[in-house]
């Protein structure tokens, strides 16, 4: 979902059993939903039986189904909260031996393979980052890095052009530009200063929150083995773009980078039609602010490595605060801009209408990286009650969290509020914990019809984002347990039995509508990258045929037409890097065995 204002339109070499690619299903593997990836030894180890059964007790055994190693009692029968199909929950926690196993139910069947094992969720962690590498534009991508999906470069955007709606005396229209590098924003080949922000904050949040784990972590791409994390390695990619993207004369920035039309279903190099930056805008300059802000505070770190690099950064946040606070109220509107300027423009639109939230998160950044009063007091910090969750049009929360980060370091004008948003950060995930365990799934994500938005799958990755800001904050198991929950959910324990994440688990998208996946001739799709999910509006917005589902939790369709459900996103795919790598991280500390356990 690409416009907010008017209408809503539209190798990580795989080394495990857990990288294997959809196959025909013995008997119960579609009625069995669960983690396709496994569990952690002394967490909660959950599947849900969906369909009508008499119930009964259930066998978890090694994987040879030689031996049977725990029984227990499935649940009572209970409908699920949307399709009211019903449901038995399989609680199996208490078994806690390393191995890989099968889940049998007697007269429904077994489940797909899973392991229990600390690290369960490692190499999901790595190819959840390593996907960004695959969205790589203007360079090659060698076997050696990419395996069976190594492709050409695309896209040198070397030669770009100042479309009519970005003209100005200094850059008139058909100005030629160089724009090079960055990520493919999703599915199409494009790039976009609005989606690219959300994205690059919840990367640079997770190696602040994080940056043990992120440091030990090998990606194989060019830049490994240097003294410089992978994660940061691969933000620096669409970073160096991002700082394309400003106007060197006034400190505005392009709200994107674009084709007039999308391109068709072809491999990045084949697509070589003219490019264009299109329209400055205040979304797109505090956007860009929050990130330049946050990246020099995290590259200063390795100024050695990149000599300068965080003092750009930070003049160039601070010229684009400067830029918005003089403009502050120019959307994006492209249907306007096209009555107005040729040639007409129509990939994806980000518009949004109103800029408090992009203004809260640049003024918490700029204040957190120059301890200056007058970014925090530019804004009113705490606007309403209201603490919505993080996507591209709303992305207060990521001020906050900031502020929460570097709270010990805050200055008075900070301190006056941070009880305040603690407490309400703390309500809003109590919010999510209550009633999971007692829903059909037992996951925080998909309770209700309002979460079966497009893309889906974030809202999940995003509230288990939110629910370990809560555990850091408070050292509550509860908020930890409940952010596993919905990374279970996206690895397969959901109403629909997929794994949305490519190349994980024995039912995992396979059909995502990404062009390169699409138009590579390689039968997998490229790994790591996270689908979209279930849309409970994706019959009407896609027109994709094969739609039979009529509850929203059920309106998924693993087609690479199925654009409304089934497209990969970058800003999707980071809170996945986030939420994976920051469970990982925990569960190496000594005591998360305690903290997720029952």
């Amino acid at each position: 979902m690409r416009t907010f204002c008017k209408t809503l339109t539209g190798a990580f070499l795989c080394l495990t059993f857990s990288c294997a690619q959809a196959q025909s299903p013995v008997r119960g593997q579609e009625a069995i939903r669960l983690n396709q990836l496994g569990f952690y030894p002394n967490a909660a180890k959950i599947a849900v039986v969906v369909g009508e059964h008499q119930g009964g007790k259930f066998l978890l055994k090694t994987a040879d189904q030689a031996k049977t190693v725990h029984t227990g009692q499935l649940s009572e029968s209970k409908p699920a909260e949307l399709s009211k199909r019903p449901t038995r929950v399989a609680d199996f926690s208490s078994f806690n031996t390393p191995g890989t196993y099968v889940l049998e139910i007697p007269g429904v069947g077994q489940s797909y393979a899973f392991e229990i094992k600390p690290d369960v969720h490692k190499e999901l962690a790595a190819a959840s980052v390593k996907g960004f590498y695959f969205q790589r534009t203007a360079t090659d991508l060698p076997e050696q890095y990419a395996g069976k999906w190594h492709r050409p470069a695309g896209h040198p955007d070397d030669k770009v052009l100042v479309h009519p709606s970005a003209a100005t005396a200094q850059r008139p229209a058909g100005t030629v530009i160089s724009s090079s590098k960055g990520w493919y924003d999703a599915g199409d080949y494009n790039k976009y200063i609005v989606n690219s922000g959300i994205t690059m904050g919840t990367l640079l949040s997770a190696y602040e929150d994080f940056p043990g784990f992120f440091r030990a972590q090998n990606l194989n791409i060019p830049e490994s083995n240097n003294t410089v994390p992978d994660l940061l390695d691969e933000s620096l990619w669409n970073l160096r773009w991002m700082l394309t993207m400003q106007d060197p004369h006034d400190g505005g920035v392009y709200h994107k980078l674009t084709n007039p039309a999308f391109d068709g279903i072809i491999m990045p190099h084949q697509a070589t039609g003219p490019r264009y930056v299109v329209q400055k805008g205040t979304a797109a300059a505090l956007d860009f602010a929050a990130v330049m802000a946050q990246a020099s505070r995290v590259y200063r770190g390795f100024s050695k490595e990149f000599p300068g690099l965080a003092d750009s950064c930070l003049t160039a946040a601070v010229r684009a605060w400067d830029w918005a606070r003089k403009n502050p109220k120019v959307a994006y509107e492209q249907d306007a801009l096209n009555k107005s300027f040729d040639p007409d423009v129509s990939t994806g639109a980000y518009g949004d209408c109103d800029f408090t939230d992009e203004f809260i998160w640049a003024a918490a950044e700029l204040y957190t990286t120059t301890k200056q009063d007058s970014y925090y007091k530019a804004v009113t910090m705490l606007p309403d009650p209201k603490m919505p969750l993080p996507s591209w049009p709303q992305v207060r929360l990521l001020g906050y969290y900031t502020l929460l980060r570097h709270k010990d370091k805050a200055g008075a004008v900070a301190l006056q509020d941070l009880p305040e948003i603690r407490k309400r950060l703390l309500q809003m995930a109590d919010g999510m914990v209550a009633g999971a365990s007692q829903g059909a799934y037992k996951t925080v994500m998909g309770r209700v019809a309002q979460d079966y938005i497009w893309g889906s799958s974030s809202v999940a990755a995003n509230q288990g984002i939110a629910l370990i800001q809560a555990y850091q904050l408070t050292n509550d198991k509860k908020y930890l347990q409940a952010a596993l929950s919905n990374l279970d959910y996206l690895l397969g324990r959901n109403a629909v039995g997929y794994s949305f994440v490519t190349g994980y688990g024995d039912k995992a998208t396979l059909n995502p509508h990404h062009r390169p996946s699409m138009a590579d001739g390689v039968k997998e799709p490229v790994p790591g990258l996270l689908s979209g999910g279930t849309n409970g509006q994706a019959n009407k917005q896609d027109k994709c045929e094969g739609y039979t589902a009529t509850s929203p939790d059920e309106m998924y369709l693993d087609v690479d037409c199925s654009y409304a459900s089934n497209e990969i996103a970058i800003n999707w795919n980071a809170p996945l890097v986030y939420l994976a790598g920051a469970l990982e991280a925990l569960q190496q500390k000594a005591g998360f065995a305690a903290n997720l356990k029952k």
